[in-house]
């Protein structure tokens, strides 16, 4: 398993990707289907509006308090950045978890979801791969499996063991890398 600093280190790389997609979305895209069952984009986009300030509350570090999604983004990436905030622990929605998992599962947050608007804007799942996908993939690798008992993640979906890597972790996380609208 990759430990904290690594996975603190990708963070905030995985924020800015995100970034670069959120700045891709139109109002013309908003009703556009995700790969994320049931979201529209719109849809998604209000979820990282609700979720993006909760994660950085998660962290210890207060929210920007910035109403653009991109800025509380970008606040989420350099509030987990320092390895040093993986320590203790965190309330995520009423429950208090160690740091080092919330953290795990900002990354994964960020890198699918960053992949889920990309996939949406062009239509084509297999264009964008986030540069930090081997650590999604480990930390995927990690915690898949509960993340499907509570509801996060579908089921495995099945790819070649040489596919690469950023098909891998999507596949890890119940997304279809060939998913088309």
């Amino acid at each position: 398993m990759t430990d904290n600093a690594v996975v603190a280190a990708a963070v905030p790389t995985a924020a800015g990707e995100l970034v670069d997609v959120l700045g891709r979305v139109t109002a013309a895209d908003r009703p556009r289907p995700t790969p994320c069952t049931d979201f529209s984009v719109a849809d998604l986009l209000e979820h990282l509006h609700i979720w993006t300030p909760r994660l950085v509350d998660a962290s210890g570090t207060r929210t920007s308090g910035a109403a653009d999604l991109a800025a509380e983004v970008a606040v989420l990436g350099q509030a987990w950045s320092d390895p040093a905030t993986w320590e203790g622990s965190g309330s995520v929605a009423g429950s208090e978890l160690p740091r080092s998992v919330v953290g795990r599962m900002v990354l994964v947050e960020l890198v699918m979801h960053g992949w889920d608007l990309s996939a949406a804007l062009s239509g084509d799942g297999t264009t964008w791969t986030s540069s930090v996908a081997d650590v999604a993939a480990d930390v995927l690798a990690g915690m898949a499996e509960q993340g499907r008992r509570m509801g996060a993640f579908g089921p495995e979906v099945e790819v070649s063991p040489s596919a690469p890597i950023m098909h891998r972790a999507l596949a890890l996380a119940g997304r279809d890398p060939a998913w088309r609208p």
